[in-house]
């Protein structure tokens, strides 16, 4: 018989387990889940043990959802049945209980987003009344620039509309000019403002400064060659950004899950981008005291 129930603080080795079971089927090259790795989970993302369930077969976990909640919304991280017990409505249980519970508790708003591969995912977010609203790109870049950075020019050259200097660039040092926060353009999840915040000390960074301002950065995590966030506030034909992605070095580095509001097909594929693959943002306002959208 099943059974289905909200996690607690304690549960992190429970949900760990049920991933592990439920998920991993479905992505088999990912590392399994451990508690060390959940509790990264819940600081890097904001998930919430109190927005996770797992089902249950007698004492066996059969399914798992994971949500992250900020006060903007509730994000769906994760969400799975094992392959044995599929088809049998549990997905559509896990998920209406978590709407009802925002319903009340708050925030209404409540997304996924889920790779376009996962075809019963989608159908049950749409099934669920959840609408599309995004197209997010994952994208690769292969750099074979040189990897020491002394053999870049620490300034554009000519012609490249006044470029300033190539300088180091952190989290905290952008959040401090306000190019972080508010005027951060849409972006997924784990590239958010929060995130970033969360992840700071593992995140590098460069940018192009003139006297008066940052023009343009870059930042990302050398040791998984993920670009977090890119942006440029100068229009100059991408000059500035191809600048600062020539000198991350040779390999490839992954750009995850770009909103077509962050920056533009056309843009990456100048800059060298290429997609690999894609999530579809799904999303609904849950309407009071019903739990649907």
């Amino acid at each position: 018989m099943s059974s289905y129930r909200f996690c607690r603080s304690d549960d992190i080795a429970l949900l760990a387990d049920a991933l592990n079971r439920c998920w991993s089927p479905y992505f088999p090259g990912e590392p399994a889940v451990t508690p060390a790795s959940f509790k990264r989970s819940i600081r890097d993302l904001q998930i919430w043990c109190s927005s996770c369930m797992v089902a249950f077969s007698g004492s066996d976990p059969i399914g798992v959802l994971i949500g992250a909640k900020r006060p903007s919304g509730t994000l769906v991280h994760k969400i799975a049945v094992h392959p044995d017990h599929r088809r049998q409505g549990h997905g559509r249980h896990l998920l209406a209980s978590l709407g009802s519970k925002l319903a009340i508790l708050g925030p209404p708003r409540i997304i996924a987003e889920i790779p376009e591969t996962l075809a019963p995912a989608c159908e049950l977010f749409s099934a669920s009344g959840y609408v599309q609203e995004s197209l997010l790109t994952d994208y690769v870049l292969q750099c074979e620039g040189p990897s020491n950075r002394a053999e870049f020019p620490r300034s554009l050259g000519a012609g490249d509309h006044d470029a300033g200097f190539v300088i180091p660039a952190t989290v905290d040092d952008l959040a401090a000019n306000d190019l972080l926060g508010e005027a951060h353009p849409q972006v997924c999840w784990e590239r958010s403002v929060e995130t970033l915040t969360a992840r700071k000390d593992d995140i590098e960074g460069l940018a192009v400064a003139s006297d008066e301002r940052i023009e343009a950065y870059v930042l990302y995590v050398s040791s998984t060659g993920e670009i977090v966030s890119l942006r440029s506030f100068i229009d100059d034909g991408g000059a500035r950004l191809k600048q600062l992605l020539s000198r991350l070095g040779m390999g490839t580095f992954r750009f995850p899950k770009v909103n077509p509001a962050e920056l533009s097909k056309e843009c990456l594929q100048m800059l060298g981008f290429r997609p690999a693959g894609g999530h579809r943002l799904y999303a609904a306002t849950l309407r009071q005291g019903s739990g649907s959208p």
